[in-house]
């Protein structure tokens, strides 16, 4: 049995919640039982923070963190994933040239402000292949927390994937994009609107 209890009540910034929030830090402890009464501890206890807005839990380590830090975070985190689903959005016929490699590294040097080298994306692409992981999958298990904005950020990228080095777009490029409007949520203006700031951009 997990015995719990609050050792201390105070203010954080949720990173669920994005806003500031009460918390409970809590301890939680296994005890062996005799007739269901806890008798015994059987282990270390072991403490975590519950908000009590959403409800999550994390680390302490989330009480050391202001929203400017929180906030930095979560963008970091979206330029990786945005990065790799402009990954993905390549291997969609599941062949990369040597255009396309160069064309990736500037989508992400320009548009994500992140720098991509070539064994980094090799290694993603080594991932993703043995994997087995689909553009639309990954897209719809990480674009929920992704701010309208980032939504159409990642598009573009996605879109600018697609087309490198390529007259026409297959068959299965083109049925994934249009698949991506719905799993991010985009109007029909937004989608367009994010596919003609992205003709802007001139890549290999």
């Amino acid at each position: 049995m997990n015995l719990t209890r609050t050792r201390e009540r105070g203010d954080f910034y949720c990173p669920t919640c994005s806003a500031s929030r009460t918390y409970r830090l809590r301890s939680r402890r296994p005890f062996l039982t005799l007739y269901f009464i806890p008798t015994v501890p059987i282990g270390g206890a072991e403490t975590f923070v519950h908000c009590d807005g959403c409800r999550s839990s994390w680390d302490e380590t989330v009480l050391e963190m202001d929203q400017a830090t929180h906030e930095q975070v979560r963008e970091d985190q979206f330029r990786d994933e945005a990065i790799r689903a402009t990954v993905l959005m390549t291997l969609v016929d599941d062949t990369i040239t040597e255009p396309e490699i160069q064309s990736l590294q500037m989508i992400a040097d320009t548009l994500f402000d992140r720098p991509l080298d070539r064994e980094e994306l090799g290694r993603l692409s080594s991932i993703a292949r043995q994997s087995g992981i689909k553009a639309s999958n990954y897209v719809l298990s990480v674009s929920k927390r992704w701010t309208p904005q980032q939504r159409m950020l990642a598009l573009q990228g996605m879109f600018l994937a697609a087309t490198a080095g390529e007259e026409d777009l297959s068959d299965e490029k083109l049925g994934t994009l249009k698949v991506m409007r719905d799993l991010l949520e985009l109007t029909a203006a937004e989608y367009e609107a994010a596919i003609d700031d992205a003709l802007q951009y001139e890549f290999v």
